[in-house]
């Protein structure tokens, strides 16, 4: 072997060695590059919330904290699928799920937290009573007492037609509430504006019999349960009311003559203008010198009495003191007249006396007291030759009028000859009168 090829193998093997020294530096740094890399990702806490009881259509919203940029799991036992979280800081991933159909959990259900990175993975686990904060506990309001804590009337001046009772009553919530006047049929009921406050009015009118010596009562009714409050009437004296009150629209009027019967009306208002009201505590009437104030209905504004007076003049003297202690006397006089006699009518309304009648059947229509009874007899006097008469009875009944007094009757003799004059009697009878009537028909 020549020196030149001996140099020429000689480089080849140096060029080799020389290749080679890389991949032994790269066999020796390997085991320094794996000691070098991160270790397992680490979960550090859980925690999920829900918006109400874990119930079908529940939200959850989960939030882990751990090892920053890796791919973060949540799985729930009882639930059907895991929840894929997303990294929104450093370290921290969230995720939301809405509880489907068929998804069972509990307290206890295991909860599990994942992050992997890489090739490698953390986890973490815990029940979801650890994770997840207990909620609040609502404090349980006591119970609302059923009464009624207030009932009040606004102030007014003065009792007269067209003031206004504005009422407010606090109590018990949701209930119904109706106001008592006392002289007063029909009863305010209030409504209620907000929880408890109940609120309303009443306008007063002419007819009104107001009792301003008797309470107002508010009744509260919610199912079998009832409370009542009671008021006083309390009405604002002027200080400066020294005008008497007037006794106005007086029934009957003076000088009038009204018909005689069972019961007379007598009955007048109190105007007292600007001033503190007539109290009816101090009304005191008089009806031809008797007493009749305890069999009368007064009010601030009016006062009615019924009587049965006797034929002839009677006077009224009514006597009255309005709050501020100023005092009205009226007098006036009228007259009743003596009762008619009682009579039974009774008359034919659809024939005329010695009128004539054509054909076989004749109808009657009368008129009398409604629902008397009326007894009719009917004879036929036929004119015969050689100057005689032939009488016959051709209808006899006792009827009864109708609710309006008419009555009617048909009668048909036998042969109705021309010339036949028909003689009527009838009889009107009811309770323990009675009237009687004639009528005389011709046949055509």
């Amino acid at each position: 072997m020549t020196n030149s090829k001996i140099d020429k193998r000689l480089r080849n093997h140096v060029a080799s060695l020389f290749l080679l020294v890389p991949c032994a530096a790269a066999l020796v740094a390997l085991p320094a590059t794996a000691l070098a890399q991160s270790a397992s990702p680490e979960v550090r806490s859980v925690e999920i919330s829900a918006d109400g009881e874990i119930e079908r259509g529940t939200r959850l919203t989960i939030r882990v904290v751990g090892t920053p940029r890796a791919r973060a799991v949540l799985r729930i036992s009882g639930l059907r699928e895991r929840i894929e979280l997303r990294e929104v800081a450093r370290g921290v991933y969230v995720g939301r799920y809405i509880v489907r159909p068929g998804d069972n959990i509990a307290s206890d259900s295991e909860v599990r937290a994942v992050l992997r990175s890489d090739n490698r993975a953390g986890s973490a686990n815990y029940t979801l009573a650890e994770v997840m904060p207990a909620r609040p506990v609502a404090a349980v309001p006591p119970p609302v007492p059923f009464r009624i804590d207030r009932f009040s009337l606004a102030p007014f001046d003065r009792i007269e037609p067209g003031a206004e009772l504005r009422f407010a009553l606090e109590g018990f919530p949701g209930a119904a509430v109706r106001v008592d006047l006392p002289g007063i049929d029909s009863d305010v009921a209030l409504r209620e504006v907000r929880p408890g406050h109940y609120e309303g009015s009443y306008t007063l009118r002419r007819a009104d019999n107001l009792n301003l010596s008797r309470p107002m009562v508010a009744t509260l009714r919610a199912g079998d349960r009832v409370a009542t409050a009671n008021l006083a009437f309390q009405v604002a004296q002027p200080s400066n009311d020294n005008r008497p009150p007037n006794v106005v629209n007086m029934s009957p009027r003076e000088g009038e003559i009204i018909p005689g019967g069972p019961v007379t009306v007598i009955s007048g208002n109190f105007e007292d203008r600007g001033g503190s009201g007539v109290d009816p505590a101090t009304v005191r009437i008089s009806v031809s010198g008797r007493n009749v104030t305890g069999d009368a209905q007064i009010s601030p504004v009016a006062f009615t009495l019924r009587a049965n007076l006797p034929p002839g003049r009677h006077t009224v003297d009514v006597v009255a003191r309005d709050r501020a202690g100023n005092t009205v006397r009226r007098e006036w006089s009228f007259d009743v007249a003596a009762a008619a006699p009682a009579t039974l009518s009774l008359q034919v309304v659809n024939h005329t006396n010695n009128g004539q009648v054509t054909g076989s059947n004749t109808h009657v229509q009368g008129k009398t007291s409604p629902l008397a009874s009326v007894a009719v007899r009917v004879d036929a006097v036929a004119p015969v030759p050689g100057g005689f008469n032939i009488a016959q009875q051709v209808y006899s009944q006792t009827i009864q009028a109708d609710a309006n007094g008419n009555f009617g009757f048909d009668f048909s003799p036998r042969f109705p000859i021309p010339g036949t004059r028909y003689e009527i009697a009838m009889v009107a009878t009811k309770a323990n009168l009675n009237t009687e009537a004639r009528l005389v028909l011709h046949q055509r």
